[in-house]
């Protein structure tokens, strides 16, 4: 599913035009991503947990040439579902 199908499915399920859907759900990933950027987890009890991790600093090797290269630490959004996503899809 692609996000218009998403806005399409939200419309539809809410009875509400897709425009307004659409408007909604950029809002909401719009602030997914303001809290992130803070560094501040976003939980949506019975679906998950959206977090900032961080990946420590490693070597790495350029599949083309063999050359190795340092990939630096980063912070990397993760998300860990929750008890109701995860026995949904069992």
């Amino acid at each position: 599913m692609n996000k218009m199908e998403l806005v399409d499915a939200a419309a539809n399920k809410a009875k509400v035009a897709r425009a307004v859907a659409k408007r909604v759900l950029d809002a909401t990933f719009e602030e997914v991503r303001k809290a992130l950027s803070k560094k501040e987890p976003v939980s949506v009890t019975g679906f998950g947990t959206f977090v900032v991790s961080k990946r420590s600093a490693r070597i790495g090797r350029n599949p083309r040439t063999g050359a190795t290269l340092k990939i630096p630490a980063m912070n990397v959004p993760r998300f860990r579902a929750g008890k109701g996503l995860k026995e949904s899809v069992r």
